[in-house]
């Protein structure tokens, strides 16, 4: 006679093998992606995986992809924020140049002779010009949060139209010309070197891990995950839910003026036409590419920063093969067409009836 507990309805059901547990994670199709186009890499670019010592500080395909990759990060990082509270904000790349404006233009750098030497100083003290240009991102910031939070318009006509009056002010201020930045010590934000490896890395290493222990160890991730699922309980249950939005949206603008920071002492000069241009539309791909859902609710700070890797790998591919710039557009924009599918209901139900 069968025991009660042989029986196939009260059997209990066999563990999931590591591998079905490692592709249920949310981070496993970023990371199987950012895999993928490294094998590709690997094939078709001699020598992409070589690293080298070089004065003391690591050079090498991955160094430089990583090093270029540092500004979508910061700014795919304050994203994911915004997108997970059902927002969304297209100025970034306006903040970007009016940070790198602020900062270059209050540095800038006047030659003076010292013992027969030629020196460049700052006009302004270098801790206060970055002050000044955090602190012009941190108004765009709460300019965007007071149209979202406090006059209820939409989120993407809100950031429009910082989008556009921001580089507009930006080049107001440089009169649509290039500045150059020659004090030196400024440079190293961008361009510098710490412990071997760039000193970028470590900026937003920083940020990343400041924001996840908030997320994390407070109520902060909480609430911004209730916000997204259904702000009008968020709200009943006693969240304040104006405040938090003001917070992303100023989180999301100092972020991107730190990426401005990084970018202009990178090259020296800040170009208030060019600078931060499209990074809008990489940060929101780069944060859908990593899991957080469009819809709110679902977000991953570390999906976040992969999809900011494969996004930079991917036009590090592009330009190393040789192909014309124009095709990585047109990836991009079948990346953000495949990835807007994929987060669709209709979709989903669609492809569980066909596969049934």
């Amino acid at each position: 006679m069968m025991a009660v507990n042989d029986s196939p309805a009260l059997r209990a059901p066999a563990p999931a093998s590591f591998a079905s547990r490692a592709m249920a994670h949310r981070l496993f199709r970023p990371l199987a992606a950012l895999a993928t186009l490294l094998l590709i890499d690997f094939v078709l670019i001699p020598g992409f995986f070589h690293l080298e010592i070089r004065d003391g500080h690591l050079y090498g395909a991955l160094v430089d992809i990583v090093n270029r990759a540092a500004p979508l990060m910061l700014a795919a990082i304050g994203m994911t924020l915004v997108i997970a509270t059902r927002g969304i904000d297209i100025s970034v790349g306006a903040v970007v140049a009016l940070s790198g404006t602020v900062a270059s233009m209050l540095i800038g750098g006047t030659m003076v002779m010292q013992d027969g030497v030629p020196v460049y100083l700052a006009d302004t003290p270098m801790l206060l010009a970055i002050a000044a240009a955090i602190g012009a991102a941190l108004l765009c910031g709460l300019w965007n949060g007071a149209l979202v939070a406090g006059l209820g318009l939409q989120p993407i006509v809100a950031t429009l139209i910082l989008m556009v009056a921001g580089r507009g002010l930006a080049q107001l201020l440089t009169d649509g010309q290039i500045v150059t930045v020659y004090y030196q010590p400024y440079f190293f934000l961008g361009s510098g070197y710490l412990f071997g490896l760039p000193f970028a890395l470590f900026v937003v290493a920083t940020v990343f891990a400041v924001t996840a222990l908030l997320l994390r160890h407070t109520a902060l991730g909480l609430f911004i995950q209730a916000v997204g699922i259904n702000p009008v309980a968020a709200r009943l249950a006693g969240i304040r839910t104006a405040a938090l939005i003001v917070f992303v949206y100023v989180f999301a603008a100092v972020c991107a003026g730190m990426a401005g920071l990084l970018i202009s002492s990178n090259v020296k000069s800040a170009d208030a036409n060019n600078a931060g241009l499209m990074l809008e539309l990489d940060a929101i791909l780069a944060v859908t590419l990593g899991g957080t859902s469009l819809a709110g609710g679902k977000f991953s700070l570390a999906g976040s920063v992969i999809g900011a890797l494969i996004i930079q790998t991917l036009t590090y591919t592009i330009y190393s093969l040789g192909v014309p710039p124009e095709v990585n557009m047109v990836v991009k924009s079948v990346v953000v067409f495949l990835v807007c599918i994929s987060q669709s209901d209709q979709f989903k139900n669609l492809w569980q009836r066909r596969a049934a």
